[in-house]
């Protein structure tokens, strides 16, 4: 199938020669004058190291600056700490991956041969410049792949039927969840089925998986590490280095930059989409609750309204004044009123037990019919911001597929569209309840005493705080439910603070050597001296280290810390 798509498509590509292939590619940040001026100390640390634990800083796509920021201080920091790190990059190997999007190669050029002509080069170069300053061990990807294995993988990837990649095991490996992730994110769409070359790409997706799957396996097998720590935790190919590296009893943690300035997620096991969802409650019920930590956490979400303490945000100037709101949309907040939100539909789509509906349009879909039949209340629906100023801007805009489904919409439902500067707050508030799929605003509107229904994967989900839906039967009867009689009760409300704090102030673990830019990477690092690296000088990065190399929680003990960046 690849063979023919590629001469099908060759006339309409030119040839080049890939860029950067020779020349020098500039890292995100130069660690040699950082080292060079403790670099007797940097060598001692490296030797000590040698006998330590091995870890597997899994960045593998050496392009993504976000990542290699935080990986190579990892690096740095976990060797400071006597373990033994190594790298692994991508060079090359792969014929789709985390680095490709639409807007930055074209599908008639991904379809036709991958990322390797246009990405590739400066990808591996940037990454491997970055890490080959600091001395260590850096293995490629490609380098871990047989000819054989290349050639099971392509006669694989063209053979199998196209509707079963998504559901494609082996040995017990979920290769083609990920691989259909992947294409997701590529297309920035909650389906395939418009796209021209979805088949082609989801090909190359699926064909990546399987290399990815064999290269690790490969490099676990040959040097036996203990720890492995790598961002996303998803997608190709950090999912396929995930699963691999659980199933060869690796210990792996994955992060992500949290919403609070110079803040990350980090955690056990699996990426946080699945981790948070799971993570006992006792982490955090029996926080010492104190008009302290209320007022912390009340002021922190209403800063959330503007973003003006966060480096995740997306309206300069909301539109806060209710009275405007309701004029602007033509909706009586007198009347009962159920708002619902969205989330961007390609985002992490994972399989998930305990989600009510298949994916999150299924269920806009069904509670619109559902609410058709419900004239007496009102439906408010705010669509995503991110869906237009997200990293990756969706192409399968939820409005265009209601209004595909609903060519007149029911009188009694409402739209905020993802460019409104509505605040998604102030519209929410008078509302009688709320329904989510996976926005991770349940946690904050719970915390202001709104009841939220959930019906997909929301990190509020089994908390003890809202009304949780592991069935579309059980999601209707607690929409015959509305309206509520009345908020959440004071101990609930105080429990979501409880949580609130938790995940906004302790999991979100404080880097302060992560400075806020604007754009992309979304930080730099400020590094001067490898002495601010060492145990001792950020509890921030001490907690980081120890949960990496020891299995602790990856808690933040905000309550009783000095450290604030805000």
């Amino acid at each position: 199938m690849l063979k023919r798509v590629e001469q099908k498509l060759k006339a309409l590509l030119p040839v080049r020669a890939p860029n950067s292939a020779r020349g020098r590619v500039a890292p995100p940040f130069d660690w040699q004058p950082v080292l060079r001026r403790d670099a007797a100390a940097w060598r001692a640390a490296r030797a000590r190291a040698r006998t330590g634990p091995r870890v597997l800083v899994g960045t593998t796509v050496g392009g993504y600056a976000a990542g290699t920021l935080v990986e190579s201080l990892l690096a740095v920091a976990l060797t400071l700490r006597g373990a033994n790190v190594e790298i692994l990059l991508c060079d090359h190997a792969l014929s789709g991956c985390q680095q490709a999007m639409i807007s930055n190669l074209r599908a008639e050029a991904i379809a036709a041969h991958g990322p390797q002509r246009k990405l590739c080069p400066a990808c591996f170069g940037a990454g491997d410049a970055l890490y080959r300053a600091l001395g260590l061990r850096i293995h490629r990807l490609g380098d871990n792949v047989s000819a054989a294995e290349r050639r099971q993988a392509d006669a694989c990837a063209e053979k199998i039927p196209l509707d079963a990649i998504p559901q494609f095991t082996d040995d017990g490996l979920a290769i083609g969840e990920h691989a259909y992730a992947g294409a997701l994110r590529y297309f920035a769409r909650g389906d395939l089925g418009d796209e021209e070359l979805a088949e082609p790409i989801l090909r190359r997706y699926f064909h990546a998986a399987l290399l990815t799957t064999a290269a690790v396996k490969k490099l676990q097998q040959a040097r036996r590490f203990e720890h492995s720590v790598f961002h996303h935790g998803l997608y190709v190919p950090q999912g396929i280095l995930g699963q691999v590296a659980r199933q060869e009893g690796v210990h792996v943690v994955n992060w992500a930059p949290g919403y609070r300035k110079q803040r990350f997620i980090f955690t056990h096991d699996e990426t946080y989409h699945h981790a948070l969802l799971a993570e006992p409650t006792s982490n955090w019920e029996d926080i010492g609750w104190n008009a302290t930590l209320e007022k912390d956490t009340l002021d922190y979400l209403k800063s959330r309204w503007q973003g003006t303490r966060d480096w995740i945000w997306f309206h300069e100037k909301p539109q806060e004044e209710l009275s405007a709101i309701a004029a602007q949309l033509g909706i009586d907040f007198s009347r009962p009123t159920i708002g619902m939100l969205s989330n961007v539909m390609w985002d992490a789509q994972l399989h998930y037990r305990a989600n009510a509906f298949a994916n999150m349009l299924e269920w806009t879909l069904s509670t619109l019919r559902y609410f058709a039949t419900r004239p007496e209340l009102q439906l408010l629906i705010r669509i995503h911001p991110a869906e237009i100023r997200g990293t990756i801007p969706s192409r399968q805009p939820l409005l265009a597929e209601i209004e595909k489904a609903f060519p007149q919409l029911p009188a009694n439902v409402f739209v905020i569209p993802p460019e409104s500067q509505t605040s998604t707050y102030a519209a929410m508030l008078p509302c009688n309840a709320i329904l989510i799929y996976g926005t991770k605003t349940g946690v904050e509107l719970a915390s202001l005493g709104l009841p939220v229904i959930v019906a997909g994967e929301a990190w509020v989900r089994n908390k003890g705080l809202t009304l949780d839906a592991s069935s579309a039967d059980e999601y209707f009867r607690l929409l015959d439910k509305l309206p509520l009689p009345a908020r959440l009760d004071a101990s609930t409300t105080q429990r979501a603070r409880k949580y609130a704090y938790h995940f906004f102030f302790r999991r979100m673990i404080p880097l302060g050597m992560f400075e806020p830019l604007t754009g992309a990477p979304p930080y730099r690092l400020n590094i001067a001296a490898l002495d601010e690296l060492r145990p001792g000088k950020s509890e921030g990065l001490d907690i980081v280290c120890d949960g990496i190399l020891n299995g602790s929680e990856f808690i933040y003990p905000a309550e009783n810390s000095a450290e604030h960046f805000d």
